[in-house]
């Protein structure tokens, strides 16, 4: 009942701040739409789905350290292997690697997120999210973590889901995320919509490592 409570109150919250920058949107009219169209890429080649920036979820107090992977390297393309199985893709959605060290002192449990910021939908996707993942692991593989939780992704599937963009689009770019937060755990049953997730997640970061990766068919 309590992680239904949260989930609840967050996605409530999600509901205000969605309403007030309508409203907000509203009001600024035309400075609005300048706003949008200085921030859409200046790619001529999007696939013809146009490009906004997402707002981003972690503050700029928060402390950098370092992720790496076996699988995929800071600015290289996703492995063949690691596509999705689904969406037109036929692949071995095999879950990326990681291991990270140097989180903040204040650290409490770790999450894990793989978001495409390049996705058509004008909100990105997420593809995975993983959290309450104990300070006593520094890694992620195959098996999670006693105590950790496999969040669902924006398919409303549980765990990893490789990428998949739309045949003939732009290169997609893949956030690996991984978050030192300030709780022990976000208190969230596995169910919680991936921007719930995220929003509750937001006020608890206090470093984060991240390598991004790109994926295009």
């Amino acid at each position: 009942m309590r992680k239904t409570t949260r989930a609840a109150a967050a996605l409530a919250a999600v509901a205000a701040v969605t309403t007030g920058v309508t409203t907000a949107n509203a009001d600024t009219g035309a400075a609005h739409d300048r706003g949008h169209t200085a921030a859409r890429s200046a790619s001529a080649h999007d696939g013809g789905y146009g490009y906004s920036r997402v707002r981003k979820g972690v503050p700029d107090s928060a402390a950098r350290f370092a992720v790496s992977s076996p699988d995929v390297r800071d600015g290289g393309t996703f492995p063949a292997d690691a596509y999705a199985d689904s969406f037109g893709c036929s692949s071995g959605n095999r879950q990326i690697r990681l291991a990270w060290h140097g989180a903040p002192q204040g650290t409490r449990s770790y999450a894990v997120t793989l978001y495409d910021p390049d996705a058509p939908t004008g909100a990105g996707f997420w593809h995975w999210l993983t959290w309450d993942i104990p300070t006593t692991d520094t890694a992620l593989g195959g098996t999670l973590p006693t105590g950790a939780v496999a969040g669902t992704n924006d398919a409303g599937q549980t765990g990893y889901l490789g990428p998949c963009p739309p045949v003939g689009d732009i290169a997609h770019h893949y956030r690996i995320t991984v978050y030192a937060l300030d709780t022990p755990s976000l208190d969230l049953p596995a169910t919680t919509p991936a921007t719930v997730t995220t929003f509750t997640m937001s006020s608890h970061v206090i470093g984060y490592a991240t390598l991004t990766a790109s994926a295009r068919r």
